[in-house]
């Protein structure tokens, strides 16, 4: 149970593949806002599927109900679909094998907002780790 976290977080990378290779494919002849916005409704009915599923419907007043979960929530939905947007929108002119690299940017980007903004320490091995995945992003999508 420790290591859950690995697990999910391999699927993710697998998965966030896969919606870089289906959107390519997908955004050939059409308008890749629209395609994020039928994008986006597939999302929230497959997901409201999988909380009603879980039984945890239930849960979701509660967190109206708590101001600040759902002020941040809101501000990371709101981040998720401009990222949505502009990751389709590059999809569409450019090439996969260089969009892909440079959208994991955000695990760098991610890690200094975390340091800066919630006090998460960075050892020196994750700080070159990050500074390695940031030359790598830089090397494949300019390569």
């Amino acid at each position: 149970m420790e290591n859950l976290w690995l697990v999910f977080g391999l699927l993710s990378a697998v998965t966030a593949a896969l919606v870089a290779i289906f959107g390519k494919i997908g955004l050939q002849s059409v308008d890749a806002n629209a395609a994020t916005a039928i994008r986006s409704v597939i999302m929230a009915v497959f997901l409201l599927a999988v909380v009603v599923f879980q039984g945890t419907l239930k849960e979701i007043p509660a967190i109206f109900a708590d101001k600040k979960a759902i002020t941040y929530i809101a501000l990371s939905g709101v981040a998720g679909a401009l990222s949505w947007l502009f990751y389709f929108l590059a999809l569409k002119f450019g090439k996969v094998s260089q969009v892909a690299p440079i959208d994991k940017l955000s695990v760098v980007i991610a890690t200094i907002l975390a340091a800066a903004l919630l006090g998460e320490k960075v050892s020196i091995l994750a700080g070159v780790g990050v500074a390695l995945i940031a030359l790598g992003a830089m090397l494949v999508a300019l390569g």
